[in-house]
């Protein structure tokens, strides 16, 4: 999700509208950096009255007015940074909440292919780190860019009532600087790009290998992943130094500038004072007033680079909202639907200079039928059932539910339609009854006991009550502290809950003891009843009591009939049925059931 260097104009309209509702911060911001840069001309303007008063001798006026008057102007800076440095704080803050708001909402209605294209360390880094810490960038950088510009701009206004024709020299010096911004902005912008892929490579590397530590020390491969991360790490670390090179380098220059445009002017005021004449505290007030100005020069060099940092960190969760679509679908919502599903020569291919994943696939099951889909890995089952939710989109030919095309249903309605029951359970870290009403509330009483149901149906419920909490105990990550046959009947439970008229069951009761498989089975078989159910299966002995068997091989679907007829037509079927019962234990007794 890289983003293209755009004008500055264009970054910030496209960030705008997020802090739209943060007005009134902005505004006590400004207000309080006025306040403030116009306190900033007072102090030489006080040195000019002291030195035009008698220069050391005794003033005119009382004493008691110089500390009073110079705590007063700093009592006052000081509540103008304060008001300023709330009111920014207030606006990013909420501004910041109002973006991660919409990146959120469009990671659950976003395209399927987004999740294809970027890692999971990717997206969560967007959503939470970078919009953080963008926000927190510009909150200062901000801040400081009104704050010293208005106070350049009172300064200047100060040195031109003192003297304008120097004041308008003071003037060449900003087309110099300004250019010299500009050009490295653009360096440190494609820097700051660099680096954050660096970095989502580096937390890829990371989430893998915390993902599979299993793997990794049982294959004793700790070595070469971390060669492998400290390769990222160095270019990370190379584009850090580069970055922050880039960042430093303005803040020189912009010095040197500023300080040669500023010894000249000293000379050129030293020359008009002795030749033209002129008062002590004036000359005294603009040379103050000309020192003062490098301030204010320095850190609006310096702020140049945390801004393009904050900009480019914010501008990635902008891009994920505007440039990555939404999923797009019609508007037909049967409510129920009857469960008819029909594919006419469905062809898909992820890459089009790869062989098709599925290649001309007609089929049709009827309502309340049970269909199994078996064959060598990357036959294309999998596919095929992401195909009828929409997590995948077809290249060619039709797929149809109830007779209506899949594009023309709601995408909401659609979805409505499906339970899965797949062999990698995906659990919440919630109590088991929010797991098992997954997108429901649980507001009444009757959502309780429909819970309760939906579990004794999974023969979940025995061990539901023995918890210390009973449905309300929280399951831990992934359902971590449940074993894998109790994570099985809880998708089971969900499933059931859900109550949806078609069933995709993904290898449900693999890798599961015999015990813990005939539970979860004796739940399958109670929920696929009048539903229209896909199951895809590599252990052929789990299929026997489906309706039909399709059997697939390189996408294309090579035979289907019953189990019985499969095996007598001696094909690819009857292949693998005889590959696998020649390492199961039981062969003769397997056959004879």
């Amino acid at each position: 999700m890289s983003t293209p260097t755009l004008p500055l104009k264009q970054r910030l309209k496209r960030i705008a509208p997020y802090f739209a509702n943060s007005r009134r911060g902005f505004v006590l911001m400004v207000l309080g950096s006025v306040v403030g840069a116009a306190t900033e001309p007072m102090l030489p303007a006080l040195m000019k009255i002291f030195f035009d008063s008698g220069s050391f001798k005794q003033p005119t006026f009382p004493l008691w007015m110089i500390p009073a008057v110079i705590i007063s102007l700093f009592a006052v800076r000081g509540l103008a940074g304060l008001i300023a440095q709330y009111g920014l704080a207030w606006s990013a803050n909420r501004g910041t909440q109002a973006l991660r708001g919409a990146l959120f909402e469009r990671l659950m209605t976003v395209h399927p292919s987004l999740f294809n294209n970027n890692t999971a360390s990717s997206l969560t880094g967007t959503l939470t780190y970078e919009a953080q810490a963008g926000a927190g960038l510009l909150v200062g950088s901000v801040l400081t860019l009104v704050r010293d510009s208005l106070t350049l701009v009172a300064l200047l206004v100060y040195l031109l009532y003192l003297n304008w024709q120097l004041t308008l020299f003071v003037g060449l010096l900003f087309p110099a600087i300004a250019y010299v911004m500009r050009k490295l902005s653009k360096r440190l912008h494609r820097l700051t790009i660099e680096g954050q892929i660096a970095i989502n490579e580096a937390a890829y590397v990371v989430e893998e290998n915390v993902l599979a530590w299993r793997i990794v020390r049982l294959h004793g491969a700790e070595e070469s992943q971390t060669r492998r991360f400290s390769k990222v790490s160095d270019t990370l670390r190379q584009l850090s130094i580069k970055s922050t090179m880039a960042a430093a380098t303005m803040t020189p220059i912009t010095q040197l500038i500023a300080a040669c445009g500023l010894s000249a002017l000293v000379v050129a005021a030293l020359w008009q004072s002795g030749a033209q004449g002129g008062t002590t505290g004036g000359f005294v007030a603009f040379i103050t007033t000309m020192l003062m100005l490098l301030a204010p020069i320095k850190h609006l060099s310096e702020v140049a680079g945390p801004i393009t940092r904050g900009l480019a960190a914010l501008e990635r969760g902008v891009a994920l909202i505007n440039d990555v679509p939404a999923e797009q679908g019609g508007t037909f919502d049967p409510g129920r639907a009857r469960g008819e599903i029909e594919m006419r020569h469905v062809s898909l291919r992820y890459k089009s200079d790869q062989a098709p994943a599925l290649d001309d696939v007609t089929l049709h099951l009827k309502v309340g039928e049970t269909v199994a889909l078996v064959g060598p890995s990357g036959a294309g089952k999998t596919t095929l059932v992401n195909l009828l939710p929409r997590f995948l989109e077809l290249t060619d030919g039709e797929l149809l539910i109830d007779g209506h095309p899949v594009r023309e249903w709601n995408v909401a309605a659609l979805r409505r339609q499906f339970a899965l029951v797949s062999q990698d359970v995906v659990l919440f870290n919630d109590t088991l009854a929010a797991n098992v009403a997954l997108g429901s509330e649980l507001a009444s009483q009757a959502d309780r006991e429909r819970v309760l149901k939906a579990l004794l149906a999974a023969n979940m419920l025995q061990f539901a009550q023995s918890l210390p909490h009973g449905i309300d105990t929280m399951i831990g990550h992934n359902g971590n502290q449940l074993s894998g046959g109790q994570r099985q009947r809880l998708a089971i439970a969900r499933a059931i809950y859900k109550d949806a008229p078609i069933l995709i069951l993904d290898e449900a009761t693999s890798a599961l003891d015999s015990e813990s498989e005939r539970l979860v089975q004796e739940a399958l078989d109670a929920l696929m009843v009048g539903r229209t159910s896909l199951v895809i299966a590599h252990r052929l002995s789990t299929i026997k009591a489906a309706d039909r068997v399709l059997v697939l091989d390189g996408g294309r679907v090579v035979e289907q009939g019953t189990h019985a007829e499969l095996l007598a037509l001696n094909g690819l079927f009857a292949h693998l049925h005889s590959l696998q019962f020649k390492t199961e234990p039981h062969p003769v007794a397997e056959s004879t059931t």
